[in-house]
């Protein structure tokens, strides 16, 4: 039997820091918050565009802010709600999900669900952003490449995914589980109980908000050499 064909996702969840007008009260005088990293992941959506554009992968974007309902969190997380929305009427929450939450998480799911049935194999590429300090810690990557340890397959693919980064770009810092673990809860958790690592192998890449606020040619530097090197090494 020939090798399983493998298909492409990738999914941005933090991409916009969007208000629907029904809820935009509940957010009055706190435009310097939802411009932060707490309301949204910045510099993120370009580059998960550009990446997809590269690979020729569907894109699964979600732009409402993290401060209404983090899209990222299962339905019983205590931080699926923010402070600004976890207080709403249970019917209000009901509603915010019905509209934002599933529908996003519903797509994601059904695209790798359906690539699966087809007998194929799926590579999901969750992109994130990370802010460079946080509680006086200054956090010290340039990247940071997610995955479960326990599984060989997704554990290989950053161990290769570092190497030919840091080929390309040797000044770049790129550490594997940082800053957050690979197992946390997270749409690509969830996907992975779901599917056996033969069938599913769920990345996330975390970028250094650093880099999208300086912008310039570092920053698009950067953009293009992950995305080119990404695709590589998909296609090799």
């Amino acid at each position: 039997m020939g090798e399983r064909r493998q298909a492409v996702i990738v999914s941005c969840e933090h991409g916009g820091n969007r208000v629907p007008q029904r809820y935009r009260a509940l957010f009055a005088g706190r435009e310097d918050l939802l411009a932060s990293h707490l309301g949204y992941d910045i510099g993120i959506l370009p580059l998960a565009r550009q990446l997809a554009d590269r690979l020729g992968a569907p894109l699964h974007a979600g732009t409402v802010t993290r401060l209404l309902v983090d899209l990222n969190r299962s339905p019983g997380s205590r931080t699926l709600f923010s402070e600004f929305s976890r207080e709403l009427p249970a019917a209000e929450r009901e509603r915010i999900l019905e509209r934002y939450y599933c529908p996003y998480r519903d797509g994601v799911t059904e695209a790798v669900a359906s690539r699966i049935a087809g007998g194929g194999q799926v590579l999901h590429l969750a992109l994130h952003s990370f802010t460079s300090e946080i509680h006086g810690e200054v956090r010290n990557a340039d990247l940071g490449l997610l995955y479960d340890p326990r599984r060989a397959r997704e554990r290989n693919f950053c161990s290769a995914l570092r190497q030919e980064l840091r080929r390309a770009l040797p000044s770049l810092r790129v550490r594997r589980n940082y800053p957050y673990l690979g197992t946390s809860d997270c749409v690509v958790t969830t996907l992975r109980r779901k599917y056996s690592p033969d069938s599913y192998l769920g990345i996330e890449i975390e970028v250094n908000q650093k880099h999208p606020e300086e912008g310039g040619r570092r920053w698009r530097e950067l953009r293009e050499v992950f995305c080119v090197v990404l695709a590589e090494l998909i296609n090799r």
